[in-house]
């Protein structure tokens, strides 16, 4: 028997995006998520799970992973389409046995022996689940038996191995949402065999080994492979209730950030862990994995930290690592990012990885890219065993869903242009009067929250990060929320300083030098240059003063940013290049005759080149003079 998890998600459609999100959806379709099919062969019509000869490993699964879920969130009947091509495909291919997708696996990268590979199916086996619960296809259900009947019967001769051995938890994930539908008694046997063949990611996790940069492969540092397999505990908790699994995801977070953490909230990897170094890169396919699995570990264990993970890598590394208009993307970032060109650096990828272009050192982030922002939004709201509303995150949206046990129609329109403003309004419209709790996150940044019902203050007693409000609400009741954000420094390692606002991080914007490398029809490849300095350390004893305009269709662009905090810096002289990034932040930085200047930092994500760590400038001079 499955044990019983906090919260469960709502099924894709009953959260509609609104305002910049919204927007944010909007412009992913009008760019690489809406036309990647016609401009890169590697998705186009010959892919092999749309019955093509081309590549049929995991670039398919990958795409339309996204795809589907911004298709629906969007009611766009050509994206729909469009996803369901690939559905339909697969759909049809089942073969008696229950083995489904391209009768040959090829790949772009050879070096992977692809035999008795279970890792493609895995992703597949995701959009299936988005599929059905968008739109209740009973072809589903039945095509999800059949398959794992068929792996029960073979994966003790076939175990997994490789990529499937490291991401197991992406099969087991499937198994327990069809056995909530299905009950079959095998299902929980295949679950027991998959989580025997999964990497030991709580062990891992638990006795954390990886202090230090990695210098070489390891399938358990590769970074994609970790933030997959930080969810492994709770997966495995939702199976068996071991309650040391919790202790070994909270472990093993706190360790990544330790020895790997970055401002933005990732850790490095380009392309297995790599220190705290804020030049060291981290791929953009770990940024939507990472969220991905923080949306499973809220589900799973009600968490508030782990919407507070989610949050800063939503809001800071998903959008720094895309263009703004959704035409070209990165494969690694870097939290100090002066220039984005071809050149060596000391990671493990290409010397391509850091520019915006189609497929920047490998394409596997131009497929997998997509499901960020969508998964985000199908994921701001859960409910909990009581039939309450749980509220995840507050970017705009609109929730329908029921609620109480009497299964009321309820419709939550969220409002407030969160995270760039502190205030959020949650209106509700119910079908009749109804008795059940609302459960408000309320972020581990914010000291003094308010929460009022029609304009009367409630007490707040938040636990694990949820303020849970009980009582009978009526239709039109307004629940207003303010989130004071205050302006915060975090010493980082070789004491740089990081700023936050909430859970946005504040950045030194560069003026960027865009020049193109490679032209298409769509996609260009490019460089960034910086066309105004960027040595500038932070004065110890600045005051901030936070400035705010209008929320506008794209706000993570510099030049519209809605927030912006202004710091005092100087110029330090003595800050150097070394292997074609920023160095490391100068301990005794040379300010000698440099005037103090005023800085306008501005979000993280709206910045493609930027300084994110500052070198602290005047506190170590006053701390030797005592």
């Amino acid at each position: 028997m499955l044990h019983q998890t906090a919260f469960h998600s709502l099924p894709l459609r009953a959260i509609k995006p609104a305002g910049w999100l919204k927007d944010q959806l909007e412009i992913q379709a009008s760019g690489f998520t809406g036309h990647l099919e016609e401009q890169w062969k590697d998705v186009g019509a010959d892919n092999g799970w749309l019955g093509g000869q081309g590549e049929s490993w995991e670039r398919g699964p990958y795409y339309v992973d996204g795809l589907l879920p911004l298709a629906y969130l969007l009611e766009d009947e050509s994206l729909i389409a469009k996803a369901n091509r690939w559905v339909e495909w697969s759909l049809a291919s089942q073969q008696e046995n229950g083995m489904f997708g391209p009768a040959r696996i090829t790949s772009v990268n050879q070096d992977i022996d692809k035999d008795q590979d279970w890792w493609h199916y895995m992703i597949m086996l995701k959009v299936m689940m988005q599929h059905e619960e968008a739109t209740g296809d009973e072809r589903i259900i039945p095509f999800l038996t059949k398959f794992f009947t068929y792996v029960h019967s073979v994966i003790e001769e076939q175990p997994l191995r490789g990529w499937a051995k490291t991401r197991g938890a992406e099969m087991l994930l499937c198994i327990v949402w069809l056995h909530k539908r299905t009950a079959q008694p095998f299902l929980l046997q295949l679950a027991d065999i998959i989580a025997e063949q999964t990497t030991d990611w709580s062990g891992i996790f638990h006795d954390f080994p990886f202090w230090r940069k990695v210098e070489e492969w390891d399938w358990t540092t590769h970074v994609v492979n970790v933030v997959m397999g930080i969810k492994t505990p709770g997966v495995l908790y939702e199976l068996h209730g071991n309650p040391v699994e919790r202790e070994s995801v909270h472990r093993g977070i706190d360790s990544l950030m330790t020895y790997h953490g970055q401002a933005h909230g990732m850790f490095s990897g380009d392309e297995w862990l790599s220190g705290t170094h804020p030049s060291q890169g981290v791929e953009l396919c770990a940024v939507v994995e990472y969220m991905f699995s923080m949306e499973q570990l809220t589900r799973i264990f009600g968490e508030g930290r782990f919407g507070d993970i989610l949050e800063k890598v939503a809001f800071n590394a998903l959008p720094a690592a895309i263009s703004a208009d959704w035409t070209s993307h990165q494969y690694d970032q870097q939290v100090n990012q002066m220039i984005c060109n071809v050149a060596t650096r000391a990671w493990s990828n290409s010397p391509d990885a850091n520019v915006f272009g189609l497929e920047p050192n490998f394409g596997c982030c131009t497929a997998n890219m997509h499901q960020g922002w969508p998964k985000l939004a199908s994921h701001l709201w859960m409910k909990d065993q009581e039939d309450g509303l749980v509220a995840v995150s507050y970017a705009p949206c609109t929730v329908r869903t029921t609620v109480g046990r009497q299964g009321v129609s309820a419709e939550v329109a969220v409002t407030g242009e969160y995270p760039f403003k502190d205030r959020v309004q949650i209106h509700l419209s119910l079908e009749r009067a109804e008795s059940f709790p609302i459960s408000l996150r309320i972020p581990a940044w914010c000291e003094h929250p308010v929460i009022t019902l029609n304009g009367r203050e409630l007490p707040i007693q938040a636990e694990s990060g949820y303020a849970k409000i009980e009582q009978t609400w009526q239709s039109g009741d307004l629940l207003e929320l303010h989130l004071p954000m205050e302006v915060k420094t975090e010493s980082r390692s070789m004491y740089a300083t990081s700023i936050t606002r909430g859970p946005l991080v504040y950045v030194l914007p560069v003026k960027e030098n865009w020049q193109m490398i490679r032209q298409r029809e769509m996609f260009h490849d490019w460089e960034l240059y910086p066309a105004s300095p960027w040595k500038y350390g932070l004065m110890a004893d600045t005051s901030f003063e936070v400035l705010e305009r209008e929320v506008v269709r794209q706000p993570f662009l510099a030049a519209d940013a809605p927030v912006r905090v202004k710091v005092k810096g100087q110029l330090i002289r003595d800050w150097k290049m070394e292997g074609n990034n920023a160095a490391n932040p100068p301990l005794h930085p040379n300010t000698d005759g440099q005037p103090v200047t005023e800085l306008e930092l501005v979000p993280y994500g709206s910045a493609k080149l930027r300084i994110g760590e500052f070198p602290l400038i005047g506190e170590r001079k006053r701390a030797a003079k005592k």
